[in-house]
């Protein structure tokens, strides 16, 4: 009977340690945080790319992306993103899907221009660049090396 009470005084406290860790693992992430003015920005391709990712200026974390969805009229992904508040963004400013490593995931970097005039909360960044396809790449890499293989073959 004794040993039935030290396994649950035991469980109880396993259990209370884990839900300190998780609500301590999800305040740490700030999620849900959305503190900020939106920008919208739309791009022709965002693999990889999920609500709740950073935007980073000189990867510093300033913001995070909000929602995602299709521009019914162009067909563009369109992001919209935060922006942390006091921070006064360029008109110029670009929009860049980057990659944290080869195996980890997607942000947008933001590189600020040089205009004096700033982005207001709605407004939309103009320059924006799409992420990278790395399978693409490797594809292309592939088949062009087997052209030029076949290329010096033939002379």
């Amino acid at each position: 009977m004794r040993t039935n009470m030290i396994e649950a005084v035991m469980g109880t406290i396993v259990l209370i340690i884990a839900t300190f860790f998780l609500v301590f693992a999800y305040t740490a992430s700030q999620g849900g945080n959305t503190k900020g003015y939106p920008l919208i920005a739309k791009f022709d391709r965002i693999d990889g790319l999920v609500v709740g990712n950073d935007a980073r200026i000189s990867g510093v974390k300033v913001g995070s992306i909000i929602s995602i969805s299709i521009d019914p009229t162009t067909f563009l992904a369109q992001v919209v993103l935060t922006v942390r508040n006091g921070l006064e963004l360029p008109i110029d400013t670009v929009a860049e899907i980057s990659s944290e490593s080869l195996m980890g995931g997607k942000y947008i970097a933001l590189v600020p221009g040089g205009n004096k005039k700033t982005l207001v909360p709605g407004d939309k960044i103009t320059y924006t660049q799409s992420a990278i396809s790395f399978e693409n790449l490797l594809g292309k890499y592939l088949f062009s090396s087997k052209d030029i293989n076949q290329k010096s073959e033939e002379k």
